[in-house]
């Protein structure tokens, strides 16, 4: 059933699942070792943004997130975080890329699934107007073939295009 109070965008499943939380947004690169490290190296139950030069996600909560991005950013290191942080229990639910997810993020992601037995959900090309739309603290529905919902927190329908 459709939720009249929701913004939904068609992606691709490139690991697919059906999972529900809080949007985090980013409309820069996320780099994935910036953002994960005083986490990993303190040993933090829940992970927070330790990258200073992205002040969208700077210090805030990652851990159990939505994670919305145009992409990822950074070494080669990042699928090594990726498999990390799902060992640990503190990476997001979900990836939501606005663009094609790029060959690191897609093999790490890939990597903390097979030798962590941990799924972080994740859709792609869901789009320049998904990064528009959605705000933090959204919450966002992911159904296993790649339509995301989006409802907002701040009380405003959106319009369905």
């Amino acid at each position: 059933m459709k939720d009249d109070q929701a913004r939904y965008f068609q992606g691709t499943s490139i690991l697919p699942g059906e999972v529900e939380g809080e949007a985090l947004v980013t409309h820069q690169g996320f780099n994935t070792y910036a953002s994960f490290f005083t986490s990993l190296i303190a040993h933090e139950k829940v992970a927070r943004c330790s990258d200073r030069n992205n002040p969208q996600t700077h210090g805030k909560i990652l851990t159990d997130k939505v994670l919305c991005l145009p992409k990822t950013i950074g070494s080669t290191s990042s699928g090594a975080v990726w498999q990390r942080v799902a060992h640990l229990g503190i990476a997001p639910k979900a990836l939501l890329f606005s663009g094609k997810i790029d060959s690191l993020a897609a093999g790490g992601l890939i990597v903390a699934e097979v030798w962590a037995g941990e799924r972080i959900v994740t859709v792609d090309q869901l789009g320049d107007n998904f990064l528009e739309i959605v705000k933090d603290g959204d919450w966002v529905v992911i159904s296993e073939d790649g339509i995301v919902a989006i409802r907002s927190t701040y009380g405003k329908s959106h319009e369905i295009s």
